[in-house]
């Protein structure tokens, strides 16, 4: 039995089933939540490292961002900006001057106050280093400067209409100048909870800050238990070892509704699980054999298949990112046209290899393997570590086929970076990306995004084979937990017992 169990059995008893909500888990049951309380939630993918300014990988965001660490702004689990260590914030009619207000009385978890001269610090060494997260998304950055004891103002070379999303990213956590600590193993930030202990390969805990400047956490510890097998994720939670598991293998879905003491929410997500084609090696540099591979997939089998926890998504923008736009027309199923295309390439008879993380099932890429062979197609199937992923996929190159969930908002950009590992190259896609950064109008933006989307799409640079619907267990008297976008992020500054 978890702790917030034992902690909490008199709440427990008092309280109703969770109701779906569209942003959190739970609902106001008009308790008085347990301070003490300890919550136990499962996850999937741990991180390799907690330097979060120089370590890849959405699941240090999940867990440190919006808990540990801050920004001047943030983000909610369905986009829209919010000011966070700022009051307030105002940009130019011209899109070149961001000017901050800091709340009063931050406090990092060091104990020292948090000054604007930490925001600057912070700032201008993403600006500055090359080897950190977001140095990129600093390009246009020409001036950082703090004005009196409580304004920061960012100059702008040219408008960039990602600019303010961009800061509720790594690039625009606050750090403290002075400090010392080994950011690959520790933390000090200026969120609600302090990271208590990472017990590599197992979990890691936060700690309700006391002297948190803003709202103080309703809970006393949270423990991440890192659980990367479906089936072991769902026992736990019936057997009532976790509180919260997410995600919940759909196909599994039937065990957790048995418990009267559980209920399941469904988010909507930026998850979108994506068969990256690497655009630089032949055959997949021919749009033939890509978009045969395309037309091959039924799309439809594979959510079923994953127990209905997705939608189709046929181009490269999710639905709630700006510049969406229904494209699945562009790529449907039709296996005997992709037998043509295939042909026509001098392909008929094609050997590729998927490689694959193995914390993913094996549902997916089994129903690859069938459905390409149905078009001529063998498909290998190499499944290794994350790690091993990270170094041969992401970072050299070094396949024909990959399957991974690209969870991160507003990642378009990907798609025009010919550097990036789906090593797609098309220079229309990249003049208009770079239009819609430039544009001050929100509308014309999107307008941009959703013309260089559709040519991604029709020149079948990849596939997402679906974009992700969020299954969250919740165990009865746990209230606040998100339940949109749990794979990006998990703010915890709701979540409470009783």
């Amino acid at each position: 039995m978890s702790r917030i169990r034992r902690n909490a059995v008199v709440g427990l008893a008092l309280v109703a089933a969770l109701a779906l909500t569209s942003c959190t888990s739970g609902s106001d049951t008009g308790t008085t939540p347990d301070a003490d309380a300890t919550v136990t939630v499962g996850l999937v993918l741990e991180p390799t490292d907690l330097d979060i300014r120089r370590t890849s990988g959405a699941a240090l965001e999940q867990v440190l961002i919006d808990n540990v660490y801050e920004g001047l702004v943030s983000r909610t689990a369905t986009g829209e900006i919010v000011d966070t260590l700022a009051s307030s914030h105002e940009v130019s009619e011209d899109g070149l001057t961001y000017t901050f207000t800091l709340n009063d009385g931050i406090t990092f978890h060091s104990g020292n106050a948090a000054t604007v001269d930490d925001v600057v610090w912070s700032l201008t060494g993403v600006k500055d280093d090359e080897s950190l997260v977001d140095h990129g998304n600093f390009a246009n950055v020409a001036s950082i400067a703090a004005e009196g004891d409580d304004t920061v103002v960012i100059t702008l070379t040219a408008p960039d209409s990602n600019f303010l999303w961009n800061l509720t990213g790594r690039g625009g956590l606050v750090f403290e100048e002075a400090d010392d600590t080994d950011l690959s193993t520790g933390a000090n930030g200026t969120g609600p909870f302090t990271l208590g202990e990472w017990r590599q390969g197992a979990s890691i805990s936060l700690d309700r800050f006391d002297d948190y400047w803003g709202d103080a956490a309703q809970v006393s510890e949270v423990v991440f238990e890192y659980i990367p097998d479906g089936t072991a994720g769902v026992n736990a939670i019936v057997a009532g070892d976790i509180d919260v598991l997410t995600p919940v293998d759909a196909t599994l879905r039937s065990q957790v509704d048995a418990v009267d003491e559980l209920s399941i929410t469904e988010g909507k997500t930026t998850d979108k699980y994506t068969l990256a084609f690497n655009n630089q090696r032949a055959p997949l540099d021919d749009v033939r054999v890509r978009e045969a591979l395309r037309l091959a997939i039924d799309h439809e089998a594979v959510i079923a298949a994953i127990g209905g926890a997705g939608i189709e998504q046929g181009g490269p923008i999710p639905e709630l990112d700006p510049g969406f736009e229904d494209l699945t027309d562009v790529r449907p199923f039709d296996p005997d046209r992709a037998r043509e295309l295939l042909a026509e390439a001098g392909q008929s008879d094609l050997d590729l290899t998927l490689t694959i993380p193995n914390v993913y099932s094996t549902t997916v890429s089994n129903i690859l393997i069938s459905q390409f062979a149905d078009v001529g197609v063998t498909l290998t199937v190499d499944s290794v570590e994350f790690t091993v992923w990270l170094e041969d996929v992401y970072t050299n190159k070094d396949y024909d086929l990959s399957f991974v969930d690209h969870l991160e908002a507003r990642d378009f950009g990907n798609w025009a970076n010919p550097d990036y590992y789906f090593g797609y190259d098309n220079a229309e896609v990249q003049s208009l990306f770079q239009e819609s950064i430039a544009a001050t109008d929100p509308d014309e933006a999107d307008a941009l995004l959703a013309e260089a989307a559709r040519i991604v799409a029709e020149d079948h640079a990849g596939d997402v084979v679906y974009n992700a619907t969020a299954l969250t267990a919740v165990a009865d008297g746990i209230t606040g937990f998100p339940t949109d976008s749990p794979n990006a992020r998990l703010d915890l500054g709701e979540l409470a017992v009783g």
